[in-house]
This record gives structure tokens, sequence and C-alpha cells, in this order.
């Protein structure tokens, strides 16, 4: 299903000369002196579209810093006059968006925290009725639901937002993973098929949670064509008052964005076009190969499922589940492909073997 938004291209609101936004700042605007001096050395830099800086922190404990609130903006408008360089902040209510236009923060972007919630969105979303020129960025939620973003950007554009691009910062996972929030790119990639029109940012800080994650995950997002990124960056990361471990320095982030490889989506090289196609139909044919295969798997599962309920066997087999995730491993790994990745794809299949085994029974409890 599509999802028809027609938002306007980051262009219309940030002079990007039709390269990849970028939108960086500390974490928190601690002192007004920091705010200026980080803001000054990412002005020379020559790269970067908006400074960002946090306004309000709700942390998940109190007692700890909880942003400058509207005196912080009062330096944010201070940079902006002084250096002619569009600002940004995180707002979390419709007072937060009030205080922001009146010290005229240009972007405004919504926490993953904040678009689980529909009430607050829509509250924000009506508070933003009848605001021109002001860009609305919407982080992912916490938790990979696709729908809940979908969302938050509907009520926004209903609210006569057109100025909208999403925020992908990766999800909460109670797993060991190397990443602060895992990337689970699959979710940004969706929201691109079915919402071409919105643009995509990365939040590599936020994602990696280490300084020296970032590079890695912002070549992953432009290698995926997203539209720009957003890093946080502060002139002395280890004395950051807030997110210390993932800030980079100014001249960090300049190298980080010398040495990013920037991909265009397309190409009217004809020889390339015409060979790529050709490598596409191959892939198109294999696909297809592939539906036809699951289906004939899934009538030999369909057959099993009426041979155990005749049986009287229950449809988890344990062991037979065992044994065709270390086969089908093993197989993976001595063809060369992913273990991980094939594990997977058959932990789906075998969910859905399961799923129409299930049925066959319950077909059966029902005529009875």
């Amino acid at each position: 299903m599509k999802v028809e938004l027609n938002v306007n291209p980051i262009e219309s609101w940030a002079k990007t000369n039709h390269k990849p936004l970028i939108i960086a700042g500390p974490c928190s605007a601690e002192t007004p002196e920091q705010l200026m001096s980080t803001a000054k050395l990412l002005k020379d830099l020559g790269k970067v579209d908006v400074l960002r800086a946090g306004i309000w922190k709700p942390r998940t404990r109190p007692n700890a810093f909880e942003g400058s609130g509207e005196e912080g903006l009062k330096w944010l408008a201070e940079v902006k006059k002084e250096l002619g360089i569009q600002i940004g902040t995180e707002v979390a209510n419709p007072e937060h968006i009030e205080l922001a236009l009146k010290y005229g923060v240009d972007v405004l972007w919504v926490g993953a925290r904040t678009t689980v919630s529909p009430f607050a969105i829509q509250e924000m979303a009506d508070a933003m009725a009848g605001v021109k020129d002001k860009a609305v960025l919407i982080k992912n939620p916490t938790h990979p639901e696709l729908g809940l973003w979908i969302g938050a950007f509907e009520r926004f554009y209903r609210a006569g937002v057109r100025d909208l691009a999403a925020i992908h910062r990766g999800f909460s996972t109670i797993d060991k993973s190397k990443f602060r929030n895992v990337p689970t790119w699959s979710i940004p990639i969706e929201l691109k098929r079915i919402a071409p029109q919105i643009p995509i940012i990365c939040d590599p800080s936020h994602i990696g949670g280490k300084r020296d994650l970032i590079f890695e995950i912002s070549q992953k997002a432009m290698d995926l064509g997203f539209d720009g990124l957003m890093i946080e960056t502060h002139i002395d990361p280890d004395k950051a008052w807030s997110d210390a471990d993932q800030q980079v320095t100014p001249e960090r982030l300049g190298e980080i964005l010398t040495d990013l490889k920037i991909r265009t989506q397309s190409t009217t090289n004809v020889d390339f076009n015409d060979h790529l196609e050709e490598l596409r139909e191959k892939i198109d044919n294999i696909d297809r190969e592939l539906v036809e295969t699951l289906a004939t798997r899934m009538a030999v599962v369909e057959k099993i499922g009426e041979y155990k309920r005749d049986n009287n066997v229950t449809t988890l087999q344990v062991k037979r589940w065992d044994d065709i995730m270390k086969n089908r491993s093993e197989l993976a790994k001595k063809l060369g492909i992913n273990e991980e990745f094939v594990v997977d794809v058959f932990k789906l299949v075998h969910e859905e073997s399961i799923r129409r085994q299930t049925e066959i029974m319950k077909a059966v409890e029902s005529k009875a």
C-alpha cells in the first residue's frame, strides 16, 4: 500500500545545493560559549546546513542535566543571527513548539519517545497548524512499528505541514548488540518504498552510541540513498554534559564528511543501464523460481499437517526444527552465504509452516 503525501523536497527548505543534508551540533546546548564555539567551527567546515542543539533533554531518570530550556533558545537565536546558519532543536509538546517558533528555530524534530504517542503527536500537529516555512522532522518510534511512524507524518500533513522528513535513529532492543539502537534497515527501506516522497535522514549518533561507529553507519545510509545525516558534534566531546560517547569533534566531522562516498540514484551510462537490466531480469527469474519452490514446499507442509492431524501428533516438533536449523546453517556456510541470513529466512518459513499446519488442525476441530 502506497502512502500519498505530497511533501516538499529538502532543497525547498534547506540550501543543500542538491547534496545530502547535514545537520550537526551538540547533543545539548550547555552554555552560550560552548554552543557558539562549536557553531563557528561547524560553519567554517562549509558542509553543515543546519546547526542542531538539544534544548530540552528528558533523561531516563531525574537529577541529570535535562537541558537549558528557554535560555538555550536565546543562545541558538544568537548563533543564527551572528553566523547566518539555520538552527534546529527537538520538541516534545505544544509549549516547546511555541517557544521554538518564538526564537526563530527553523527545523523542529520529534523524538523517538514522542513518536510512539499518537495523542502527543496530534497535539503537536495542531500546534503547527497554519505555521509556514518551518520544517518538521520525525524520528522513528523506539520500537520498529512502521504504522506509528507513518501515522505521525499523516497527522502533521493534515495540519498543513509540507516541509517534512524522517529521521532514522534505530530501535531499542534488549538483545546484545554493538549498536546503542539497532538500525534494522528494513524499516526505513520499507518507508522509502511505500512513501517515496518523504526524505529520510540518518542519525548515526543514536544508532551507534559510540563515535567510532559514526562513519560506518553514515556510509551505510549513503549507500542506501538516504537524503542526509544528523551527527552530534561537540567542541570537547569527552566533557559533554550528555551522550559524551557518541559525539565527535568538528574536526572529526569534517573528516567523516570528506571520506564519505556519495552515490547517485541513477546514471545516464547506456552500457551500465543495459547490463543492469539484464542482471535484474535474471534476478526476477530466480525470484519466480524461489516463490514457486516455496509454494511446492508449502504443499508438502500441508500434507505433513494432515498426517500429523490424523495421527494426533503436535504441529511443533522441536528436534526436527533444531535439525533443520543446524543443517541449513551448515549448508549456507559451505555455499558462502551469511549463516544468520539463512537462519532468519528459515525461521520465517518455519513460522508459516506451523501456521498452515495449525489451520489444518483447527479446520477439523471446527467441523467436530
